[in-house]
């Protein structure tokens, strides 16, 4: 089986391994056979056909076969572009040709440019390969990692993996990296490649960044093979190599590269650490199932490299490496010898020593583990790398060996640093890196104890029951006599405490049991005695605070840092009982000596204890008010104690000097958590408006212009800032009573000190929103960094992260802000304006808000970009206008389209419809729709938004929009679990641009997307609603005794109410009864039969009266029932047909029909929506194939209009005689079924209109295509269509007799209109139809024999007896008459028999001249004379048939009359002069020979012309009014063909035709008359020739010779046939004619 496309294979790998749940069993299946088939493509991965000569050769010949297709004829533009695709790609020339068939498949590449056209081609071929490598890719982390998949389903996989790497597929990857990192074609290309192509979207994209994210993918399926199945020696070589490669040309800056080398270091450190960890004996370790390879890999370990990032990745593997060592020398100690053991001991503390040397620790932290890039690369494969890191290290701290050498760099580092260091640098904060200035910083003992934690941090669950780590946590933690090395052991266990388990265990470490200095109560103690000690020295009244000691600080900071995590992720019940009094913590913050760092960890502290319990917040505040710096405002009438200074101070005056602001960040979070925890907000905030000041004025204000020595500080003060102003905006509601309240004063900025008791701070925001002051600027220069400038940052730099959330905040802020800015405008105004207002000063501002919709790393900025332009749409009535002006228009259809397909393809499941961006977009488009245009919608699906929207002609093949993402994934309906909503919106939305709007569903059930696969749900909604009624008026009239002959009269009569009728029309066309009317009716009758009826009777007829009018009302309301219901199905079918054709309504709808559980009245509603499918169906040829809204018509819309396949036909023709012929029916159910019927074969015809020789439509298709062979296509058309007639029939003929006995029923005992259209159905179905049907089966049959056979199938006819049976049969009949005085029943039935006799003629002589091919071939005498004998008999006995066809008027005659007059001619001329056939019948003259030809002649001259004027006519139609297209249909009798409303289009389709029949009728008369000129110039030919008669015909040579001549000035090009024989006969024969001429005159 041939393996799948690259893009399906992904789309099988992906809903079996990322569903929501589990793969089906059928999921299953079709995964692991596409696995299997696909393992050819995953051994030669990427691997492509190069260039070949003789393909090269074949492409510039313009015309290329690919497999499964016909012959492709390039131009040249396409010729360039493959050769440009194939040099520059190094790909093999057919198959650059196959990538421009697909593209030009995926993306309509007419009129496109040819570098666009080579771009679309080479981005089709890199989204091949990106799908490829990630379905290897996803096999493989479904297989490496545990992601809770079935293990059957995985054992199965991993196999078929592990057979694939058996196949070199690691050593074909290891290649790849290498060979894609070149400036080659295979590569990244020339330098003179063109270095761009276009994605998915249409988005220009560099090719090198294109390479580059294959490497990546590559890369991780390297490190992820090394789980499956370890590396062999030659490959931990090769692999070795390739990173020194890839260190060498990292930069810092290109994320990419780094985490590609990171993939190759972490495969080379999992395949040590899993091959020392594992414990199979059934082979040996890596190091020692080869000496050489264990002893060279050990020398090129131990070189060192001058390049710095070089040798730190070489220390990496060198650690993995010296860890593997350890680990498999334990094991096989015993089998070494003293001397090997004593060498391997040496060779360990050698990597030991130059990994302590060049302190691989801090490398492995600071150059990978804290780098943006590890961070921002792919989930799984850092949860993986960094799991390998925790075995590595907990393999390395737990080995005797390496605990040796850690309590040796232990006590290195005790003795070479000093208790106290010297003074900070005022911008470093040792709560972040425990790095010291002034004294070595980087010794490997503190770099190894931030390593640990560093991993620790990324996975805290990896702490849990690991024992190796909490015995080296406690070796690691006694005894410290520097504080750098307790700083970093402290940041250890403040990393440690992130989990439950941790935090309990940390809690208890330090409860002083385990060690003797490090404990809580030191923390606690610290903190009072120097509370104390700054006391005393302010009542002492000196001028200064002692100094703080540095290392003190440092110490306190770092405990403070472990009693945050302790308190934050402590159990929620034990955690109160840990640590009753926290006054402590907050005595030192008024101090000013106090270093702002400290004073951060102090409040950091102290935020962790607000969600301890409600009291201790309410101590927390308490607690503030009493020491911290006095911003916090006081309840009235309470005072804090008097403070040395104040906050503003701090951050002005010290923390700006230092650049750096921990102090101020760890204020604003602690008052952000205690405000969130507020559960009084009656005061709408008031009480915090001096917070909320200090923060707007102080802090947010200015923010932009500080300096910071750490960017990250920057972005943490801006989040708590914007932390504080989303909270205001969402948690405090305001009246109108607050708004008018605040009229008269102005925005914060200008807030007089004595006016702040009136104030709101949700107030100020606003009013600072809407006059675009500090805080709205600072927000949106935030914004107005841009998407690229965001991405950049998020994915290079370590605070990228917090800078995506200070933009996610804003952008919720904006949106809080427009919530409420109407209601405050229509007060504040003129002075505040609405947000939309504001922001339409700047254009930038409103294109930088919308933009942000494509950025993909955080949703939820997505979603505020999308709710934004939601708002922004509403609002601004020219938003179009100006995304046009500023040339972002396209970049913004793109963006959402590509965020609308992403959304489409993800696998996670959105329970809150509110985040799910699709819907955001999806109701985006459907709020837009009803505006003004041009609209968002408008722009969004690429209408023609710069002209008329009206003519827009979309399409979606050739522009990337919403719609080309909505039409694809409608059509596919994939992931219909996760997707469900997105789809019904999606036909939502497609219903209400284009359709009809959805049908409300009852009992609220929403729409479920299974109606796509499972269509006969909308047939339940329609029988659910099924009208009914319970009295029909037939019913009703025999119940009257009188007059009910009246009462029908009036209501058959079908005139209208105001023409004296009682019927009335509909708004929606439907005929109902006019009760008024009717009523009226009714009481002229009962006024006209009073007088004859007595009391009695006449109540009775008052009372039937009063029925009649409530069944009249019945009547209409069923009506208006069943015309909605139909009204909605086809609604709906024009919903569904955007995504599954109408095809599947008509199908679904036969399928219920021929149910034994639908009703009649179901069964007839169905029926019509079936009619009204197919009556589309077959309208459909009149839609342009191309989609363009134009009047013109051409001769490939003859052809190529759409069409069912012939299955299809076949299983609706098929369901439609199971309807037909279903057990509960009525006449009237019936008769809709055989209108079916009837439309169904008028659709199977009118495919290709069979009167239309394929001659005529190859001579158009060259002149509306120059050059292209169409030849195939028609034949694939003609075959097509005559085996849907043979299937048709074969369908048909099974359930013949029942059906013929069902219409005969009807026919007989039917009303009039089902007696007509039965007649119709039943026209063949007589005794002497199936008569004249079986002989002309017999006849073909013969006829097939002779001409498969050839002479020896004829002459064992005629051995038969076949001619005399003919003969005999009198099957011909003669050519007599109609006697019309006779019987007109007789006459009819005469006529009939007639005709049917004469149909019988032209294959009866088709085999007669079969037989007369003997007479020139045979090879004796005796045979060919019989042969002239027996077909002499059958003309002298059919003599009137001859004589009757050779009289016939040719210059009027058809095509059957012509060609049976060929075919006697043929006869006749075979054996006119033969010896034995001359007899006393009158035999034709040459005379007569002669008139033939020159009545064939002249007819050749006319029907010629006629043929020449309809092609040109045919050329001229597209410029002919619509009056004259109704005069050519009008003369071709094709009035019933178009109604008034039809469009000219469909008029000039009509015309176009018909006249192509026409013609097509001329070119067949052409043909044949041509054959019997051809007959009678060689019947001329044989007598000239013959030297005996020669000299008797020059009498005759003077009327022949003028016809020739004649005959020799026929043109080619008019006839359409080539005349090169027949001219070279006519040219002898006018030769000889002359030269008879000749012998006269000598």
């Amino acid at each position: 089986m041939p393996p799948l496309p690259p893009r399906e294979l992904l789309a099988v790998v992906e809903a079996a391994l990322l569903g929501p749940s589990p793969p089906s069993p059928a999921q299953r299946v079709e995964l692991l056979h596409a696995v299997r088939d696909a393992a050819p493509a995953f051994r030669s991965l990427l691997s492509y056909p190069g260039p070949r000569a003789s393909d090269r050769t074949q492409v510039e010949a313009k015309e290329v076969r690919l497999p499964d297709m016909p012959p492709v004829t390039l131009d040249d533009t396409d010729v360039q572009t493959a050769l440009k695709l194939s040099d520059e790609l190094n790909l093999n020339e057919i198959e650059c040709v196959r990538l421009l068939v697909d593209a030009n498949r995926e993306w309509v590449l007419y009129g496109r440019e040819p570098l666009e056209i080579y771009r679309l081609a080479a981005g089709l071929w890199y989204m091949e390969r990106r799908d490829l490598i990630t379905s290897l890719y996803i096999l493989l982390r479904s297989v490496a990692l545990d992601q809770g998949l079935d293990a059957d389903l995985m054992y199965e996989i991993q196999n078929q993996i592990e057979a694939l790497f058996s196949d070199d597929l690691r050593q074909r990857i290891i290649t790849l990296l290498k060979e894609l990192s070149r400036e080659e074609p295979t590569g990244v290309g020339r330098p003179s490649s063109e270095p761009y192509v276009l994605d998915f979207r249409g988005a220009l994209v560099e090719r090198r960044a294109i390479v580059s994210r294959e490497r990546l993918s590559l890369s991780h399926c390297l490190a992820l093979s090394a789980l499956i199945k370890l590396m062999s020696p030659r490959e931990v070589k090769d692999v070795f190599s390739m990173l020194k490669d890839c260190a060498a040309e990292v930069n810092e800056n290109t994320s990419v590269e780094l985490q590609i080398t990171y993939g190759v270091l972490f495969s080379l450190v999992v395949t040590f650490v899993s091959d020392a960890l594992s414990s199979s004996h059934e082979r040996a370790f890596l190091s020692s199932s080869d000496s050489s390879f264990r002893r060279d890999f050990h020398e090129l370990v131990m070189r060192s490299d001058n390049n710095v990032t070089i040798e730190g990745f070489v220390g990496v593997v060198r650690l993995a490496w010296t860890v593997h060592l350890m680990l498999t020398q334990d094991r096989s100690s015993a089998r070494d010898t003293l001397t090997s053991s004593s060498r391997d001991v040496e060779d360990l503390w050698a990597c030991l020593e130059i990994i302590c040397r060049q302190n691989t620790f801090q490398f492995l932290r600071e150059r990978i583990m804290q780098t943006a890039a590890y961070k921002n690369d792919d989930e799984d494969i850092v949860y993986m790398y960094t799991g390998y890191m925790h075995k590595l290290m907990m393999c390395f701290l737990s080995h005797p060996t390496s605990r040796d050498k850690i309590k040796e760099m232990k006590e290195k580092a005790m003795n070479s640093l000093s208790p106290y260091g010297a003074p900070r640098d005022h911008r470093e904060d040792p709560s972040r890196s425990g790095d010291q200035v002034g004294q070595p910083c980087n010794l490997p003992f503190i770099s190894l104890l931030e390593l640990v934690r560093e991993i620790y941090q990324k996975e805290p669950e990896l702490v849990h029951g690991n024992e190796e780590l909490w015995t080296f946590v406690i070796s690691a933690g006694e005894d410290h006599t520097s504080t750098q090395t307790l700083v970093a052991f402290l940041g250890l266990l403040s990393t440690l405490a992130s989990s439950e388990v941790g935090a309990a265990k940390v809690y208890e470490l330090l409860q002083g049991k385990v060690f003797r200095s490090v404990a809580w109560s030191t923390l606690f103690d610290c903190l009072s005695i120097y509370d104390l000690k700054f006391k005393k020295s302010l009542q002492s009244s000196a001028s200064m605070l002692p100094d703080f000691p540095e290392g003190d600080a440092e110490a306190l900071a770092a405990y403070l840092g472990v009693l945050q995590k302790v308190v934050e992720h402590g159990n929620t019940t034990e955690r109160r009982k840990w640590f009753p009094d926290i006054e402590p913590l907050f005595k030192l913050l008024s101090y000013e000596n106090v270093s702002p760092y400290l004073k951060g960890a102090l409040r950091n502290s102290i935020t962790a204890f607000i969600k301890v319990s409600p009291l201790l917040k309410d101590a927390i505040w308490s607690y503030l008010e009493q020491y911290d710096l006095p911003v916090v405002t006081p309840p009235l009438g309470q005072h804090s104690a008097t403070q040395v200074y104040d906050m503003r101070f701090d951050l002005n005056e010290i923390e700006a000097r230092r650049e750096s602001y921990p102090s101020t960040i760890s204020f604003l979070n602690l008052v952000n958590a205690l405000i969130a925890e507020e559960r009084n907000i009656s005061d709408k905030g008031h009480r915090f408006m001096g917070i909320f000041k200090f923060i707007y004025e102080d802090v947010f204000g200015p923010f932009p212009q500080r300096a910071y020595a750490d960017p990250v500080e920057k972005w943490e003060l801006a989040v708590a800032c914007l932390e504080h102003f989303r909270m205001v905006l969402s948690m405090y509601e305001i009246k109108d009573d607050d708004i008018y309240a605040a009229v008269n004063t102005s925005g914060p900025s200008t807030i007089p000190h004595s006016s702040i008791d009136r104030q709101l701070p949700v107030l100020e925001l606003l009013k600072d929103f809407m006059s675009a002051k500090v805080a709205f600027r600072n927000m949106m220069n935030i914004i107005l960094v841009g998407v690229d400038t965001l991405i950049n940052e998020r994915t290079t730099q370590t605070y990228g992260i917090l800078l995506e959330k200070a933009v996610h905040i804003s952008f919720e802020i904006f949106i809080l802000v427009m919530e409420r800015d109407l209601v405050l405008a229509d007060v504040f105004r003129p002075l505040y304006q609405p947000l939309d207002v504001v922001l339409a000063q700047n254009h930038r501002q409103i294109i930088a808000l919308l933009e942000f919709v494509r950025y993909d790393y955080l949703p939820q900025i997505q979603q505020c970009s999308i709710k934004i332009m939601g708002i922004l749409s509403s609002r601004i009535v020219g938003l179009v206008q100006l995304l046009l002006k500023a040339d972002v228009a396209k970049s913004v259809i793109e963006d959402y389209a590509a965020c609308l397909e992403y959304r489409f393809d993800d696998f996670q499941v959105i329970e809150n419809t509110k985040d799910d961006v699709g819907v955001l977009i999806l109701q985006l488009l459907i709020d837009n729709i009803c505006r003004p245009a041009p609209n968002i919608t408008h722009l969004l699906l690429r209408f023609d938004v710069n002209g008329s929207i009206e003519r827009t002609v979309l399409k979606p093949k050739s522009h990337y929009s919403c719609l080309k993402t909505i039409l694809d994934n409608l059509e596919k309906v994939t992931k219909p679990d996760i997707n469900a909503l997105l789809h019904e919106f999606g036909f939502q939305h497609i219903g209400t641009i284009g359709v009809s709007p959805l049908p409300k569903r009852n009992n609220n059930q929403s729409l479920r997307i299974s109606m796509l696969h499972e269509v006969l749900d909308l047939l339940e909604v329609v029988q659910f609603r099924c009208p009914d009624t319970s009295i029909k008026y037939p019913q009703l009239l025999s119940n009257l005794r009188l007059e009910s002959k009246v009462i029908e009269e009036i209501l058959r009569n079908s005139a209208t109410s105001e023409f004296g009728g009682v019927y009335y029309y509909s708004e929606r066309g439907d005929r109902l009864i006019d009760l008024d009317a009717f009523h009226e009716k009714l009481l002229q009758m009962s006024q006209s039969l009073n007088p004859q009826l007595n009391e009695s009777e006449k109540n009775e007829l008052k009372e039937s009266f009063h029925h009649m009018l409530k069944w009249a009302w019945r009547y209409n309301k069923n009506l208006e029932e069943q015309a909605a219901q139909l009204h909605m199905l086809t609604g709906w079918s024009q919903i569904v047909e955007v995504a599954v054709s109408r095809r599947m309504l008509l199908d679904a709808s036969l399928s219920a029909t021929s149910s034994p559980d639908c009703s009649v009245r179901m069964a007839y509603i169905l029926t019509n929506v079936a009619l009204t499918c197919m009556a589309k169906l077959r309208d459909e040829r009149f839609i342009c194939p191309s989609g363009a809204d134009s009047d013109a018509v051409t001769c490939l819309d003859i052809i190529s209009a759409k069409q069912l396949s012939n299955a299809a036909c076949n299983s609706l023709l098929f369901k439609l005689t199971m309807a037909i012929l279903r057990s509960e029916s009525s006449e009237t159910l019936r008769r809709r079924q055989y209108a079916l019927l009837l439309s169904y074969f008028q659709y199977c015809r009118s495919i290709l209109d069979s009167d239309v020789p394929p001659s005529v439509l190859r001579f158009l298709l060259l002149e509306e295509q120059e050059g292209d062979d169409d030849e195939l296509g028609l034949q694939k058309v003609l075959k097509e269509q005559n085996e849907l007639a043979r299937t048709n029939f074969s369908i048909i003929r099974k359930e013949a007799q029942t059906i013929i006995d069902l219409i005969a029923k009807d026919a007989i005992h039917g009303s009039e209109a089902g007696k007509a259209i039965s007649f119709y159905e039943a026209s063949l179905s007589s005794e002497s139809s199936q008569r004249f049907c079986t002989i002309d089966a017999q006849l073909s049959l013969v006829l097939r024999i002779s001409h498969h056979y050839g002479k020896h199938g004829a002459q064992i006819l005629l051995s038969m007896g076949a001619l005399h049976n003919l003969s005999s049969c009198n099957l011909m009949g003669s050519q007599k008459k109609v006697n019309t005085r006779l019987n007109s029943n007789v006459v009819k039935e005469r006529a009939v028999e007639i005709d049917k006799r004469r149909s019988l003629t032209a294959p009866i002589l088709r085999i007669v001249t079969s037989f007369t091919s003997l007479v020139d071939s045979a090879d004796f005498l005796e045979v060919k004379n019989k042969v002239v004998r027996e077909v002499v008999d059958f003309a002298k006995q059919h003599q009137s048939v001859f004589s009757s066809i050779l009289r016939e008027n040719i210059s009027g005659a058809n095509i059957s009359i012509l060609e049976r007059l060929n075919m006697v001619i043929s006869i006749l001329g075979k054996v006119l002069y033969d010896d034995d056939s001359k007899s006393g019948q009158q035999q034709p003259t040459l005379q007569l020979v002669s008139d033939l030809l020159n009545s064939i002649t002249l007819a050749m001259e006319r029907v010629a012309e006629e043929k020449y004027m309809l092609l040109n006519k045919i050329r001229d139609l597209n410029e002919l009014s619509r009056k004259e297209v109704d005069e050519i249909i009008k003369v071709c009798m094709k009035q019933d063909c178009i109604s008034p409303n039809d469009n000219i289009r469909k008029r000039r389709y009509i015309a176009m035709i018909e006249l192509c029949c026409m013609s097509g009728n001329r070119d067949q008369l052409i043909t044949l008359l041509l054959q019997i000129a051809e007959c009678a110039v060689t019947i001329l030919l044989v007598h000239f020739q013959d030297e005996s008669c020669s000299k008797n015909l020059s009498s005759f040579s003077d009327d022949l010779l003028p016809i020739l001549e004649r005959l020799e000035h026929f043109k080619e090009d008019k006839v359409g046939r080539s005349l090169k024989l027949f001219h070279r006969s006519v040219t002898t024969l006018k030769e000889m004619t002359i030269r008879s001429m000749s012998f006269v005159v000598v």
